[in-house]
């Protein structure tokens, strides 16, 4: 299934200005990259976020959110926000900035 270009653009203007942001098609979809390193991404429908390994099992108990498991075995540190999840800009929003803060933590590529 091809990504979502219409949350592809949300996401773009969400980041549009920011210094270091790149995107790649990767995993059959497309994804943003805070120098070098992956932040959010869109796989089908669904946003994926890159978030702390100490945040992500809270994060699962939320609305929306489950483990990106698109080869069978869930990546920890990565999860998918359903539609529903980014339904308001602010919502999206919210999402891109947690994935891109934390991809500035990691050492630049």
């Amino acid at each position: 299934m091809p990504y979502d270009t219409q949350l592809a653009s949300r996401v773009e203007k969400v980041l549009k200005g920011r210094k270091g942001i790149t995107s790649k098609k990767m995993f059959g979809g497309l994804a943003f990259l805070a120098d070098g390193n992956m932040s959010c991404g869109i796989i089908g429908d669904k946003l994926v976020v890159r978030v702390d390994k100490g945040d992500y099992q809270q994060l699962l108990k939320r609305k929306n959110i489950t483990p990106m498991d698109f080869t069978g075995r869930p990546l920890t540190g990565y999860i998918y926000v359903m539609p529903g999840g980014t339904r308001t800009d602010a919502a999206l929003r919210g999402w891109v900035l947690r994935g891109m803060e934390f991809a500035r933590t990691l050492p630049p590529k």
